[in-house]
């Protein structure tokens, strides 16, 4: 039984260029690079516009890293091509932010402001002063200083203010009774 992720071919797009040297991978596009070591027992190739990813074996922990190494050689395919980003938005009175270089300066209600400086790779753009986007070409990069954004002011259920994706819904409680 091999891994269902695993066996699927991972189309190479038009523009990005793959090289594999044992089991090092890199990739790199219009977007910037990206490089991986594939896990023992895993090997990868190129056939064609297309990289197929195997396992060596059939052993359990073999097959759960070749679904892993598969899915994150995908991800880097597709960060390198197109990247990827996280769109969040600040909701509540008096809550914002601005750019202070290449970081944004957050005022979410605290007695002082809070600076986020980006790691490199990622970009950080702020259309308006309530919507953050965090922009890269890697998928757990973004997502991790999405969320590391996101923590400063978690959306609370009451009111609903706070930090959240702007795909989320906040599931929201109604207040204490009156008498």
């Amino acid at each position: 039984m091999a891994s269902h992720i695993g066996k699927l071919p991972i189309e190479i797009p038009a523009g990005v260029e793959v090289t594999i040297n044992g089991q090092e991978f890199a990739a790199k596009g219009a977007k910037g690079s990206d490089s991986y070591t594939i896990p023992e027992g895993v090997t990868a190739k190129v056939e064609g516009n297309e990289i197929i990813v195997t396992a060596n074996d059939d052993l359990r922990p073999t097959r759960a890293k070749h679904g892993l190494a598969r899915s994150i050689v995908a991800s880097m395919v597709k960060g390198v091509h197109d990247g990827y980003s996280k769109s969040l938005d600040i909701v509540g009175t008096g809550y914002r932010a601005q750019m202070k270089g290449k970081g944004i300066e957050f005022s979410l209600g605290y007695s002082h402001t809070i600076t986020v400086n980006p790691p490199e790779g990622i970009t950080l753009e702020l259309p308006n002063p309530n919507q953050v986007i965090v922009k890269g070409t890697d998928k757990q990069a973004v997502g991790q200083v999405a969320a590391n954004i996101r923590k400063l002011r978690a959306p609370e259920p009451y009111k609903g203010k706070g930090i959240k994706y702007s795909d989320e819904v906040i599931r929201r409680k109604a207040g204490k009774a009156g008498k």
